[in-house]
């Protein structure tokens, strides 16, 4: 492994006054539920309404003072992210997306003085456009996971929820190209060795899942989901994130999207939070018993920053559409 635990330790030391460390808070709903404590790590509550900022603001910290702009591919809340960080350096930030990026996650970007490519229908096609931009622009690129500096930031997490909960037993991390996963995951490992993490993915297009499976990194058809910020491939060249989440997650699991319904209605309801698709599914795999505790155990909330039109319609109980299918979930019954 390239990346060791004290990057994580250098990554909290460079953050220090600029991404928040977050709340940990209790889940009185799920405990009563489930029998074991239930914690809830909110990163929705940073400034871009993504966890996403400490790997971007760790990576471009460290850019050196001759750096003309940077770039990106995102499935939104990385893009939101690299254009927070590179407008407090005053840096140019070009982001690149696919058409499968949610129209609210585009104007956010957009807010925060970015440029926008849309390109394709694929991460890989919006890898393409940022290719370009670095060999004929010159500018930097900052990965949205692949990289030794954004897993170190995200691994700062896995650091502050260790602290916070020292008898964690589990782990329940969003799960997509890897980067937060690994970086808590080697974060939590290091100071509780026994610890459980385990990824939780959508059930159609689950790159890190399908690519652990295969023994290396394959290509996946991306599909719309609820959990839209999951969505996008690991990279046929990845570095870094594989290897990681392949030597330290204990376990992925897989959900629907009438699981991942729930898990937004159950952060409305049960927590009075708004929490995104992919940020909601560690309450969604625990609300479907796809994951059994012994002990306390931690979510990652990991973002905010969704449709507001399809959560109203979510945690009214009403159905909505995602992609090719309807998802017709009815009022939550806790």
């Amino acid at each position: 492994m390239q990346i060791r635990f004290t990057d994580i330790l250098a990554a909290r030391a460079r953050l220090a006054g600029t991404a928040l460390g977050t709340p940990m808070v209790p889940s009185t709903a799920l405990q009563a539920r489930l029998g074991h404590p239930v914690w809830h790590k909110l990163e929705l509550c940073q400034p871009t309404g993504a966890f996403k900022l400490r790997g971007a603001m760790n990576a471009i910290s460290r850019l050196g003072p001759d750096a003309q702009g940077v770039t990106c591919a995102s499935t939104g809340n990385h893009g939101r992210a690299v254009a927070w960080a590179a407008k407090a350096r005053g840096l140019r930030a070009v982001v690149c997306l696919s058409s499968l990026v949610p129209r609210a996650k585009v104007e956010g970007i957009r807010a925060l003085g970015a440029e926008i490519r849309t390109i394709g229908r694929s991460q890989d096609d919006a890898q393409a456009e940022v290719d370009r931009l670095v060999a004929e622009e010159g500018l930097a690129e900052i990965p949205p996971f692949d990289h030794p500096d954004i897993i170190a930031g995200q691994g700062t997490i896995g650091l502050e929820m260790l602290e916070a909960v020292p008898d964690l037993t589990t782990l329940l991390v969003p799960l997509s190209g890897g980067g937060l996963a690994a970086g808590v995951a080697l974060a939590a490992k290091t100071l509780a060795p026994d610890i459980r993490v385990i990824g939780i993915s959508m059930d159609r297009g689950a790159a890190m899942d399908e690519s652990l499976r295969a023994g290396h990194p394959v290509p996946v058809e991306e599909v719309a989901s609820l959990a839209d910020s999951l969505g996008g491939g690991i990279g046929a060249t990845n570095r870094h994130s594989f290897a990681l989440c392949r030597d330290l997650l204990d376990e992925v699991v897989l959900l629907t999207e009438d699981e991942i319904y729930r898990g937004i209605q159950s952060a409305f309801h049960d927590e009075r939070l708004v929490a995104e698709g992919g940020a909601a599914v560690g309450i969604a795999a625990l609300l479907a018993g796809k994951v059994a505790l012994d002990g306390p155990a931690a979510t990652i909330l990991t973002g905010r920053n969704a449709d507001m039109d399809q959560i109203a319609r979510i945690v009214a109980g009403q159905s909505v559409t995602v992609g090719d299918r309807s998802i017709d979930g009815g009022p939550y019954e806790p």
